[in-house]
């Protein structure tokens, strides 16, 4: 296939965690709202002035000083992002926001704090710590509702005088949604027996939603739609069609080295994927446009920290249902190293996908850079892809 036009450029953008479109925007006078975790609903932080930014740590090498501070322990998501900290990779944000999806996010934003890593000349900056449910019923609704508004629309409104009105946050969802069906109509590609996109061209594109202010990104991502739309596919077939389900994926080359085996990534069930991810936010005109979008957040979330037996089975049906509308051969259950919640789901889930619905499933924990690991995991992605061929040649692959 030919080249995207635009993904080099979003490939370099993602080189950086203060890329040049975060600069472009503070320039612009615009606030920017830091944040950790899936669960914080990303409409309120694209309000007014304000644009969200997901923090993530590219390219990280040694975590000698976060480890210091937070024990080996702990996921190396959280400690790769304090580590940035330190070293001043996050000066670019002017508060951050961290639910308490899980204990160690926590950890790592308070040690932030602590170690006043960030705002230094801003004594507008702030810290704010939500306590997000662990059901999905209409009392987490109305408890993320209430954290909501005391940790995230309140600060911003007296700290940067962030327009936080009705109005003001449906059109955030307006702008959310633009960027969600964008994406969505380029995964559905996916689905095509020859797709026109990769799963790491998609995954790269998807990243870029997260990390990068989205009204500099939009028109590109549109445009890259279009090309898509005429793209010649390749004549190659894929050895397996895999879904890749479990903890975030920061790292593009995990993707990469998955269809480096000869295997295409057809589906994204992980934190900050597209599925469900990039899900459109409907709004009644009947109800408060902060309660409808604490709802779809609490509702379609598929985050291990939901606790109700609704939730805790939803969770793999949910994985199976969109294994069967990509068309997965196999399912990759994989989460980073000393992650809690996702260790738990993935020894759950793997063997449930696997004993109840069928599916051949490799379960992996994983480096936050999988550069430390890729010979390892290249082995081990190979021998899965394997035995997914010889199930299909002897009848037996669902």
């Amino acid at each position: 296939m030919r080249d995207l036009k635009h993904l080099n450029w979003f490939e370099n953008l993602l080189q950086e965690a203060n890329n040049k479109l975060i600069t472009h925007a503070k320039k612009e006078g615009k606030v920017c709202v830091a944040f950790v975790c899936e669960n914080t609903p990303e409409p309120l932080m694209n309000l007014g002035n304000a644009f969200g930014i997901r923090l993530h740590a590219p390219n990280t090498g040694s975590m000698d000083i976060a480890t210091y501070y937070m024990t080996s322990f702990l996921c190396e998501t959280s400690r790769a992002l304090l580590e940035r900290a330190i070293e001043g990779g996050f000066n670019f944000a002017d508060c951050v926001i961290a639910p308490d999806g899980c204990t160690m996010i926590n950890r790592c934003v308070e040690n932030m704090e602590l170690l006043k890593t960030m705002g230094e000349g801003n004594d507008k900056f702030f810290h704010e710590f939500m306590e997000i449910p662990l059901k999905a019923d209409d009392n987490g609704v109305e408890l993320l509702v209430l954290q909501c508004q005391n940790h995230i629309l309140n600060p911003l409104s007296e700290n940067y005088g962030i327009d936080v009105s009705d109005a003001a946050i449906r059109k955030a969802v307006e702008e959310h949604n633009r960027v969600c069906r964008v994406i969505t109509e380029i995964g559905n590609f996916r689905k095509e027996s020859r797709p026109r996109i990769t799963g790491y061209e998609f995954h790269v594109l998807t990243l870029a939603t997260y990390v990068m202010p989205q009204y500099l990104i939009i028109d590109k991502l549109e445009e890259t739609l279009k090309e898509i739309k005429t793209r010649e596919p390749e004549d190659k077939k894929y050895r397996a069609r895999i879904a890749v389900v479990g903890s975030e994926v920061d790292d593009s080359g995990f993707i990469k080295l998955i269809e480096e085996t000869g295997a295409y990534v057809c589906a994204d069930r992980f934190c900050f994927g597209s599925l469900p991810g990039r899900m459109e936010i409907e709004l009644n005109n009947e109800e408060d446009a902060l309660t409808q979008v604490c709802r779809h957040y609490v509702y379609n979330g598929h985050c291990p920290r939901m606790f109700n037996m609704e939730k805790v089975y939803g969770r793999k049906a949910y994985v199976n249902d969109i294994a069967k509308e990509y068309g997965a051969d196999g399912i990759i259950y994989q989460q980073i190293k000393f992650c809690d919640p996702w260790a738990y789901e993935r020894l759950l889930g793997s063997t449930m996908l696997r004993e109840d619905y069928g599916y051949p499933v490799l379960s992996v924990d994983r480096p936050y850079n999988i550069s430390s690991s890729v010979g390892q995991m290249r082995t081990r992605v190979q021998a899965f892809v394997e035995s997914i061929e010889i199930k299909k040649l002897q009848g037996g692959a669902k």
